[in-house]
């Protein structure tokens, strides 16, 4: 007889816009997904084609209290990830950050479980470097208005850390650079998406400085991939691993794709830029090509393409 491997599998943060997408991947591979949220920036929207598939279970809860569950795997995935919604509560996002890696690390411990904890670009701050590797520090303001992001995240990974030298915990670390695609909240002040949501309401576009700061966008179906990947990687590989395409676009360049796309009548019009918004942002990939074997593959325009396509039919665009 076959031996059974579907696991019971833990993704807080579930139904936010990278949650969905990952629950979607581990129920249709055949795992129990246990998807908890408490909706402060997810929404049942993303998830509720799951809610009748017999191995996929929502659960509503506050990751800041502690929760018991028998699981196999823990992707954390809880906090709100757009300066919009992390600013809008900074000592939620704190506690989001730290609690909730204390608390799923505590289930971790005690059930024996894997846990993958999704950092963030957020950690290098404002580069010193460019592209940013794994062994580089970061610049990061402790005391600025994105603190309670990029601040909760690194502690949280610190905590990750200590719990795998202290208490062998199984981990795993993935640091996320900007990602994008459908079920992005079209009011979460992410540049692909307000830049889209303007476009096709054929409205100013905003950008931010002159526009020459750089990003980096990666396609949310190929994060997902390396998530997995990472997750089911050797346990003698735990991270940090960045996760993100290194393909490098201007915002300028960005508001001008995306304009092309929609075919949109919208001028773009250029504001102050915001304290500690980083000019470049870049991820070095080396380290996840060589331990996964991993590279994106949709690239910029494909992406863009699907993602305004979710736009216009979310905002009834024809």
């Amino acid at each position: 007889m076959a031996l059974n491997l579907n696991k019971r599998i833990l993704v807080t943060g579930g139904a936010g816009f990278l949650g969905s997408h990952l629950c979607d991947r581990l129920v249709e591979e055949g795992h129990d997904v246990l998807c908890l949220d408490n909706f402060y920036t997810g929404t049942k929207h993303n998830i509720a084609h799951l809610c009748a598939k017999p191995n996929f279970e929502l659960i509503r809860h506050d990751l800041a209290q502690p929760i018991f569950l028998e699981v196999d795997e823990i992707y954390n995935l809880a906090c709100p990830a757009s300066p919009v919604h992390y600013q809008y509560n900074p000592v939620k996002t704190v506690k989001t950050c730290i609690m909730g890696a204390i608390h799923m690390l505590g289930l971790a411990k005690r059930v024996k479980a894997k846990i993958l904890q999704a950092s963030t670009s957020e950690v290098y701050g404002d580069p010193a470097v460019h592209p940013q590797s794994e062994s580089y520090w970061g610049n990061v303001n402790p005391i600025g208005l994105r603190s309670c992001y990029d601040e909760g995240k690194r502690c949280a990974e610190t905590l990750f850390f200590d719990y795998y030298r202290q208490n062998r915990v199984n981990i795993r670390v993935v640091r996320i650079f900007n990602t994008y695609g459908p079920r992005m909240h079209p009011n979460d002040g992410r540049v692909v998406s307000n830049f889209i949501v303007q476009a096709l309401s054929h409205q100013d576009i905003t950008v931010f400085g002159d526009g020459s700061q750089t990003r980096s966008f990666c396609y949310v179906v190929d994060l997902i991939e390396g998530m997995v990947m990472m997750m089911q990687g050797p346990d003698d590989f735990v991270g940090p691993i960045n996760l993100g395409n290194p393909g490098e676009f201007t915002i300028l360049e960005l508001a001008e794709k995306i304009i092309h796309f929609t075919g949109s009548r919208s001028r773009i019009i250029f504001q102050p830029l915001p304290q500690d918004d980083p000019l470049q942002r870049k991820p070095d990939i080396s380290l996840a090509a060589e331990k996964l074997k991993w590279t994106p593959k949709v690239n910029l325009e494909e992406g863009l393409e699907r993602t305004i396509a979710y736009f216009k039919a979310i905002l009834n665009i024809l």
